[in-house]
Order: structure tokens, then sequence, then C-alpha cells
């Protein structure tokens, strides 16, 4: 967490250049980072990736060419259904980073008010929310999740964001208060109070901003297990349903023939280890260079 101690009264965010730039020397995090934006640039336009091999689309199929191996030109094989492995690996990065950023984002957004909200207010509401988040705390993630995706009827990126998310915040949330409670006693908050600042002057100024880099850190991170959670409930059935197309989906296609047909399982199961590996390697750099006391 940022050393709040040292930051200006004026109610600028502390001092971390110096993490920063011990950022900008490690190797780890431009080779994450590359990958990183590489992922999302295929996630917002499958379609510029997909050509490189291939026709690139993945809703163009044919049986006769159903489970083939990989072949010039289509360098990831076919599928029972004919359609090109390669083109599906490449589209569904859309669904799988879309559900991991969706859900991260909606569940951070209410860890950001929840968490300002336990950790400036009184000690009622601080004992409401604490109890609340213990509540969803209790509740088995994927567990909870099957439960509820089962009583939805359209699966589709949002809905099963919206899921994982409603299981996701309370973890975040947890960080945000705890990192809340240690920023308002800061000088430079103390003083600002002392001035007469409103409250959400106080918030808007002095905690969003210290508060931001341990909880973004964790965001990072948490986007990973969520890709990893939302693959696991669509290879058990109950997560996207076609006609979306995720990584989830190609390892439930591929079940029934892996063990005849390796290739269909191969591919999407390595990009979406490769995803989830970069993911968190990227967090946990950032989290080593910016934390004070891994300095």
């Amino acid at each position: 967490m940022i050393d709040t101690v040292s930051a200006p009264p004026d109610g600028t965010a502390p001092p971390s250049g110096a993490g920063w730039r011990d950022l900008r020397r490690r190797p780890v995090f431009l080779l994450t980072g590359g990958c990183v934006l590489l992922l999302l640039l295929v996630a917002a336009a499958p379609g510029l990736f997909a050509g490189w091999f291939g026709h690139g689309d993945p809703t163009v199929c044919d049986l006769g060419h159903s489970a083939r191996r990989p072949s010039a030109g289509h360098p990831f094989g076919y599928d029972v259904q004919g359609c090109d492995v390669y083109a599906n690996v490449i589209h569904g990065a859309r669904a799988s980073l879309g559900v991991g950023l969706l859900a991260t984002g909606c569940g951070l957004a209410v860890a950001l008010i929840l968490g300002c909200l336990a950790g400036m207010a009184g000690r009622l509401v601080d004992s409401v929310i604490a109890r609340l988040t213990d509540v969803f705390l209790g509740f088995p993630f994927l567990l909870g999740a099957i439960v509820v995706l089962n009583s939805v009827t359209a699966r589709n990126v949002p809905a099963v964001a919206g899921v994982l998310a409603l299981f996701g915040w309370p973890a975040m949330t947890r960080v945000v208060r705890a990192s809340v409670r240690s920023v308002r006693e800061a000088d430079y908050v103390v003083m600002a109070r002392g001035l007469g600042a409103s409250q959400w002057h106080i918030v808007r100024r002095h905690i969003v901003p210290n508060v931001l880099t341990p909880v973004l850190v964790l965001a990072t991170i948490t986007v990973g297990g969520v890709i990893v959670a939302e693959a696991t409930l669509t290879f058990l059935g109950v997560g996207l349903q076609a006609p979306s197309i995720s990584w989830g989906l190609q390892l439930a296609n591929a079940r029934s023939s892996f063990q005849t047909h390796p290739h269909l399982l191969i591919f999407p199961g390595l990009f979406l280890s490769f995803t989830v590996f970069v993911l968190i390697t990227f967090g946990d750099t950032v989290r080593d260079a910016l934390d004070p006391r891994g300095r």
C-alpha cells in the first residue's frame, strides 16, 4: 500500500515515482504488460488476428473437415463440426476476457462504494457492511454461482459476468475498507478535515487516490481468477451458451472427443492458461514494485 504519512497536505497522491521507476526496469513487467496489451487487442478486434490463417470466420464450418488435425493454413485444425479451431480460439478471447473484465469492474465499483462507506462512516454502517460481506464470503464461490446461473434463462456475457461479480466483490471490499481506515488518519486528511473540508471532498481528493493502487493490483489478479471461473462454469454446463464463443465452451465441446482428437482441448486450454498466467504475473509484479514493504 502507498505510504500516506509522507503525503503532502494539498491532497495530491503520495509520491510513488520510485516504485514506478523500478517497475519500468523489470523485464517481467514489460513482457507481461506487452502480453496483456496484445490479449486486449485480440479481444477488441479478433477479426484482425483470426484472418492470419485460413478464412478467419469461426461460423464457417464444413463437416467434411470434421476433427481434422492441424494442417497448412489451419494451425489448430478443425473441431467436430468442421469449424476452424484457430478462428474460434481467437474469437473466444472476447467473451472470456469480457466476462473477466466486466465482472471485475462491477465488483470493483461495488467494493469502492461499500469500502469507502465502511471506512469513513460510523461504527453502525461499518458493522452492517462487514456483516453483509461475511454473508457473501460464507457462500462457496462456484457453488453460489451455479445455483444462481441455473435460474438464469439467457446465459450470455453480461449475465455470467453479473453473477460472478455478485460473489466477487467481498474480497475487494475488505481491501478497500482496510486501506481507507489507514489513510483516513493520515496528517493531510486530518488537516483537511480541520479546515472544514466535506466528507465527499476528503473521499474524492484524499481517500480514493490512495486506495486505488492496492485495489487495482488486486483487480488485475482477480481478472485471471474470474476467467478460470467462467471456463469452469461453462465446462460444467451452467456458464456461457451458444452462440457465444469462449474458451470454456470450446473445452466443454472437446471433453467427449479429446482422447481421439487432443488438439480440440490443447489449443483453447493453452490460451486460457497463458492468459491467466500473464494476468496474475503482471498483477504480482506491480504489487511487488509498488508495495513499499517489498522494496
